[in-house]
């Protein structure tokens, strides 16, 4: 069975206009709403009334945050970012800073990640409460009541003792959000009174059912605020172009690096551009909320309007791989991955192309598809990562369109394909090249998408096949599909291992009536490509080859030899990617569009940038690039023919 990871930051919430199923819903008043129903308190309901008055803490201060942090929804995807239950008590593990947004798999320096406390109020809440804390994070009632916990020691610490009054706990309630900036707590706290004010209520036949009467009096006492300490430093200039309309608000900053780039050295040389898989607002929220992932950028779908997060010379967790982070700039949108098309709109497309411009002549990106990249075409850091990595934007992100727009088209020249041994672009279209894709709920958190079945819509893609047939197996990448009975891919709209997408360049590996074969992943695998239209000859790029007898090994990261780090540095592990089929057989070719780099690392602790001396191609291998050592290749240019 495929699996893949899906962005799970946010609950369901009101989108478009329309209320997301499972969403919960805000009311001013529920004197008349009222039924039999809800006058019976549900279990979770006295769970929060009972914690609430263990602690002394006043509900609907509980309430409140709960709803802030959760939307009274028990989300288990919580925990790929570390936070828990009803309450969001964080624990984030080094193991998830390994395989989540970070992607630090094979670097010494896991502890440095996760040193922050606001990662770790699980554990705070355990010796507060003397719960154990594997109960606090799958236990509700216990979850409550470490959240309640947290709650009225820091009211203690901030003030000296408990309140019945909720405005009085502004100030704890500003603490338990794990905001160090100013401007985002007084938001975040805001947020909850607003709340508290208006009464909540959730009755879902999937999520504990809560109702939350309105307390019109209670108001945040600003001064609280002062007791925190919080940074309050004027936002830096959005780094936008003059055309643009933005703003800057600040990530956390456990979901980053402080660094310097390109000044200290490390190139910034991809521009990954992602979807949010909810709301604008929530993924700005997001951000903001240690322990979790980080953007450089983040735009709005109505009118492309964006919101700087992190400083360009800082590195962003965006894409699970921390090479890749290393020297990228991320940028996302607004929108679900499973409606691409219907969230990606014109204004997306232009802004968009405005700001990779602007980023591309800044810091000298090539515009071509192995550096101008989605999410679904980073390469996994380790081989236990390769199937979890995203497949945002997916194939409904229009690659044609956007390359067009950006000045630099991927089907300039005629379609065809040339003899075996010559590199092709990968030039489907979009709106011409209708693909039936299997959509489930796991691949749309929107809850739109109800039970699996077939949609058939425009598509950035081509599917890759066994056989040069329509009914031949999708190819199988033993890596993502790992099961004994699996004998191929699938046509999962999340399923990236058995695709190519618009824009990418493989060698022909054969040819046969309306099929063409092209080397992929490690095998041949078969296009339909009648008459050599959904494919374009391609000139100039690097033929990469395995220089021995001896299959070349593929990387997912570019990191220094051990010996090439300081003194008292720890080096990152460079290890090559072990999966079957991955590596680059005697005999095949793939394609390298721009000549190797030189391998890079840093440490944030002291700034230190580590260079080697082997430098990497960057290579598409299957959907996703691969990194080679150039020293285990040869690389010849691409001739026209």
């Amino acid at each position: 069975m495929h699996k893949r990871k899906v962005k799970r930051w946010l609950p369901a919430a009101v989108l478009g206009g329309t209320l997301a199923a499972g969403a919960f819903a805000f009311l001013p008043s529920f004197a008349q709403a009222q039924n039999e129903d809800d006058a019976k308190a549900s279990s979770t309901q006295a769970d929060f009334a009972a914690a609430a008055a263990e602690f002394k803490v006043p509900l609907a201060v509980l309430l409140g945050v709960a709803h802030e942090e959760s939307g009274w929804q028990q989300h288990s995807g919580y925990s790929n970012t570390g936070g828990w239950g009803l309450m969001n008590l964080t624990d984030v593990t080094p193991k998830m800073v390994a395989g989540g947004s970070a992607g630090a798999a094979g670097r010494s320096d896991l502890g440095s990640f996760t040193d922050h406390p606001e990662m770790h109020t699980l554990r705070t809440a355990a010796k507060l409460t003397g719960v154990p804390a594997d109960r606090l994070r799958k236990d509700r009632k216990d979850n409550i009541r470490g959240g309640a916990a947290l709650l009225a020691a820091y009211q203690k610490q901030l003030t000296g003792g408990t309140s019945d009054d909720p405005s009085q706990w502004t100030a704890a309630v500003a603490k338990y959000s794990r905001l160090t900036d100013k401007k985002a707590a007084t938001s975040y706290v805001d947020k909850v009174f607003a709340t508290i004010t208006s009464g909540a209520r959730q009755k879902s036949a999937h999520s504990p059912s809560v109702t939350m009467q309105a307390e019109p009096a209670a108001k945040p006492v600003a001064g609280q605020l002062g007791k925190l300490k919080l940074k309050d430093t004027p936002s830096p200039q959005a780094e936008c172009p003059p055309e643009m309309t933005c703003r800057f608000i600040p990530a956390a900053a456990s979901n980053g690096q402080v660094s310097d780039r390109p000044a200290n050295g490390i190139k910034i040389n991809q521009i990954v551009l992602h979807t949010t898989e909810g709301s604008y607002e929530n993924a700005i929220k997001t951000f903001q909320t240690a322990g979790g992932a980080s953007s450089q950028y983040v735009m709005k779908s109505a009118d492309g309007s964006v919101t700087q997060m992190v400083p360009n010379k800082d590195v962003a967790f965006g894409d699970g791989n921390y090479d890749s982070n290393l020297h990228a700039i991320q940028i996302e949108h607004e929108g679900f991955s499973a409606h691409g098309a219907d969230w990606y709109t014109p204004a997306v497309y232009e802004q968009t192309a405005t700001l990779v411009k602007y980023l591309a002549a800044r810091y000298h990106v090539p515009l071509d598809r192995q550096h101008i990249l989605g999410h679904d075409n980073v390469a996994g850091p380790s081989t236990d990562t390769v199937s979890g990595m995203h497949w945002d934007p997916g194939n409904g992100w229009d690659w044609t369109r956007f390359m067009r727009v950006l000045g630099a088209p991927i089907d300039d020249g005629p379609r065809g394909v040339g003899p075996i041994g010559t590199a092709v672009t990968i030039t489907p279209g979009f709106e011409e090249n209708q693909q039936t894709h299997t959509v489930c709920p796991d691949d749309d958190p929107s809850g739109a998408v109800k039970s699996c079945g077939p949609v058939t819509a425009p598509s950035s893609a081509l599917f890759v096949r066994s056989a040069p047939r329509d009914d031949a197996p999708l190819l199988l990448d033993p890596v993502v599909h790992g099961g004994k009975d699996e004998t191929s891919g699938t046509d999962r709209v999340s399923d990236w291992s058995t695709t190519v997408q618009a824009g990418q360049k493989f060698v022909v590996a054969d040819r046969q009536g309306d099929w063409t074969a092209i080397w992929f992943d490690g095998q041949k695998g078969w296009i339909h490509n009648p008459g050599g239209k959904n494919t374009t000859p391609a000139v100039g790029a690097h033929l990469i080859k395995a220089g021995g007898a001896t299959a070349a090994p593929v990387y997912g990261t570019a990191y220094p030899d051990p010996a090439e780090y300081p003194k008292g540095m720890s080096p990152s592990k460079q290890t090559p990617l072990t999966g079957k089929n991955y590596a680059i057989p005697a005999g095949q070719s793939y394609v390298a569009e721009q000549p190797p780099v030189e391998s890079e690392d840093f440490s944030p602790s002291d700034g230190t940038v580590v260079k080697g001396a082997k430098h990497y191609y960057t290579v598409q291998f299957n959907h996703r690039y691969v990194l080679v050592n150039a020293a285990d290749v040869t690389a010849t240019k691409a001739a026209r023919h």
